[in-house]
């Protein structure tokens, strides 16, 4: 199995190769790289066409909740809410059109469940969630891609949603304070590093020492998506608002 974890971008300029996609194969050691909303559905598509199976966890929303699609009359069907979404063209112009209608921010059934930060429609995350579910979950569902749980197909290649907090919290490890500069967030970030190899990951010295001098945090985000995805049945809800693996 080809195991690739991302951290996403919803920046204006596509990602501008802020993108981090760290990808393990059983019996390798992880590979870290860099692109952008382009470049990661040219990756996807590319791995669908090898045949290879392979599980992509992508740190952004993919989908949004059920009272939301409900108040702006979207039919109670994630593909449909995809393509009212897009039909805005931006983010920005989406983010518009909810709030002239609700200024409340409800957060998914899975957002609630996995102890997501933020619901998809938030100042700091609505950009991620347009662009993820307009630039890259739909071209890959028209490519013929597995999207789970909303839009399942006969494919080895298969896209969901991940959250690094949501892990991290599962798991254990610390879930906070490791973003940003000075001695205190880069300890942390050496600590939930340190965790994720003793449980398996294969992470070589200088992609470690490069995760933690990362004061953003973005590498060591997609490392952390590399681990076990949450297990259980998925609720009607997540088949409509997107699910947390």
């Amino acid at each position: 199995m080809h195991r690739v974890g991302v951290d996403f971008s919803g920046a204006e300029d596509g990602g501008g190769h802020k993108i981090r996609v760290a990808s393990w194969r059983a019996g390798e050691e992880v590979v870290a790289a860099r692109t952008d909303r382009r470049g990661l559905v040219r990756l996807i598509t590319e791995s669908a066409q090898r045949g290879e199976p392979s599980l992509w966890r992508i740190d952004a929303p993919g989908g949004i909740p059920r009272a939301t699609i409900r108040e702006h009359g979207a039919t109670q069907d994630w593909l449909a809410a995809a393509k009212w979404m897009h039909s805005f063209g931006s983010p920005r112009a989406w983010r518009t059109a909810l709030r002239s209608v609700s200024r409340v921010e409800p957060r998914r059934q899975t957002d609630l469940d996995r102890h997501a930060p933020l619901a998809p429609m938030n100042l700091r995350v609505f950009k991620q969630t347009w662009t993820f579910v307009a630039e890259i979950l739909l071209p890959l569902h028209n490519a013929g891609v597995s999207i789970e749980p909303m839009a399942p197909r006969q494919s080895p290649c298969v896209v969901c949603e991940g959250c690094p907090a949501s892990v991290l919290i599962a798991r254990g490890w610390p879930s906070h304070k490791y973003k940003g500069g000075g001695e205190p967030p880069a300890r942390v970030r050496r600590t939930i590093a340190s965790a994720l190899v003793e449980s398996g990951i294969p992470l070589r010295r200088a992609l470690v020492e490069e995760a933690v001098a990362d004061e953003q945090g973005d590498l060591l985000d997609a490392f952390v998506l590399l681990g076990p995805e949450f297990f259980g049945a998925v609720s009607t809800d997540g088949i409509i608002e997107g699910w947390i693996y």
